[in-house]
């Protein structure tokens, strides 16, 4: 029963590894699409598309190595050794296959709700730990199915979570592209709605559920060693605390010292706690970087000595790249869209096709779509804000609730794009096939619910 499910999802698994281009392709094909239906469609001028793509060019490097921080920081985090005994401890905690899997799923969602970078070497390093755990008592777990439970933070709720980066951009002084600065949104009104979190509580349970019923039995169950994926734990990129690396020089010493780490700790704590007090409210205190800062702060408490927390970082670093290319492309593309009147033309058709009740869905369906051909929250919001927003004031709909439920569908496409997958691939030694064989599964079933979810939610919600 469970191969004749999986079947299907297999087949799509397939085409997508043949057909689907990189995601910087998509970037460039944006951009020339953007300018011809600039011309063709808004009857802009080829002047001022160019200085709007020009200007919009390089208008976002300030939020571009903010959402790279992101990432580097909670990979810095999940890299602490203290991270590392957590790990073996949560490893050992299950005792059947199909549990084990629930509960990488599990934690993969809650730890991405708290950060996303972070969530995926956590998780990816979960899954590794609980199979070597299995593998030690002699009993058999399914390395596929724990990889993609890995995986899904990223494919259901880390955009409702303190990292999304839609709503933190919002929320964000300085973050918000060109024509959205009268726009700000605190996260009261975005992912600490009451219907946003009701959403993130449906989606978890059912994940959760839906991995457990999925997952292969420990009878059926392709393990690592079958797959020839080696669960030996990665060589420490920190050497122990108690053994210098090599005699040092004077000038190396500070670097393997905590105390210039612990002075930065306390000073960053105290500016974050002077923050929290002079705000308005807790949550508008929490943005982009006031996250990063708290981050940062506690990388550099878990690893101790700037000489340990510059390596981590180090290590870190490679996953941004794609962040770093991509983004400038996307601020290109707002560029052309706000300088072509193609936002205003857009708007209409989200008008022209939905009323106050069905906009919601339908920019969640749309968000997935094209979260499919830009896999980027940050980026991708650049380009659908202005005009969902738009329709949103337009039709009279809850402006924090059309950034959550962008969110939702934005963690849609990452089911079945596998731009995101490749960190967790790499470090798990798989093959997109192998997790994706689950994750579209998860896709079929979360879309018709998040669909009606936002829906349902939006109707309680007034403007």
């Amino acid at each position: 029963m469970r191969t004749q499910v999986l079947r299907p999802a297999l087949r799509f698994t397939s085409w997508l590894e043949q057909y689907l281009p990189d995601a910087f392709l998509f970037a460039l094909l944006a951009t020339v699409l953007s300018l011809l239906l600039g011309s063709l469609w808004a009857r802009a001028e080829w002047g001022p598309m160019l200085d709007g793509w020009g200007k919009g060019f390089f208008s976002l490097l300030g939020f571009t190595l903010q959402m790279a921080l992101i990432i580097i920081l909670g990979h810095v985090v999940a890299s602490a050794d203290a991270v590392a005994r957590l790990l073996g401890w949560l490893g050992g905690l299950c005792r059947t296959a199909r549990g084990a899997v629930a509960q990488v799923a599990l934690l993969a969602m809650l730890s991405s709700w708290l950060n996303w970078g972070f969530s995926l070497v956590f998780s990816a390093m979960l899954a590794r730990a609980v199979a070597r755990r299995f593998a030690e008592r002699g009993q058999k777990v399914d390395y596929r199915a724990l990889a993609a439970a890995s995986f899904l933070g990223l494919g259901s709720i880390w955009a409702q979570g303190l990292s999304g980066s839609a709503a933190l951009q919002m929320a964000t002084p300085g973050a918000l592209p060109p024509g959205l600065h009268g726009h700000g949104i605190p996260l009261s009104q975005t992912i600490f709605l009451w219907q946003s979190l009701l959403s993130v509580v449906i989606e978890v349970l059912v994940v959760t559920l839906l991995m457990w019923l999925i997952a292969p039995s420990e009878a059926t169950a392709v393990t690592a060693a079958d797959l020839g994926c080696s669960l030996d734990p990665p060589t420490s990129t920190n050497p122990p605390a108690s053994e210098p690396p090599l005699p040092l020089r004077p000038g190396e010493r500070p670097e393997h010292s905590p105390w210039l780490s612990a002075a930065f700790v306390l000073l960053a704590l105290g500016f974050l706690w002077r923050s929290l007090r002079q705000a308005p409210s807790v949550l508008e205190a929490v943005n982009l970087n006031t996250i990063n800062l708290f981050l940062l702060a506690l990388g550099t408490a878990l690893h101790r000595t700037p000489a340990r927390l510059q390596r981590a970082f180090a290590a870190a670093t490679p996953a941004v790249w794609g962040v770093i290319l991509q983004f400038p492309f996307y601020g290109g593309i707002a560029g052309i869209l706000a300088s072509s009147g193609l936002n205003a033309r857009i708007a209409d058709l989200f008008v022209g096709a939905a009323s106050q009740a069905t906009l919601p869905p339908l920019v969640a369906a749309y968000s997935a779509l094209l979260g499919v051909l830009v896999p980027s929250g940050g980026s991708k919001w650049l380009i659908e804000a202005p005009y969902v927003l738009a329709a949103a004031e337009r039709l009279h709909v809850h402006a924090g609730w059309m950034v959550a439920v962008y969110d939702l569908g934005e963690a849609l496409a990452n089911l079945i794009q596998p731009f995101w997958m490749l960190p967790v691939l790499g470090l798990l030694g798989l093959k997109a096939r192998d997790v994706m064989r689950y994750t579209i599964l998860v896709f079929f079933v979360l879309t018709p619910l998040v669909l009606a979810s936002t829906y349902a939610l939006g109707l309680t919600l007034r403007p």
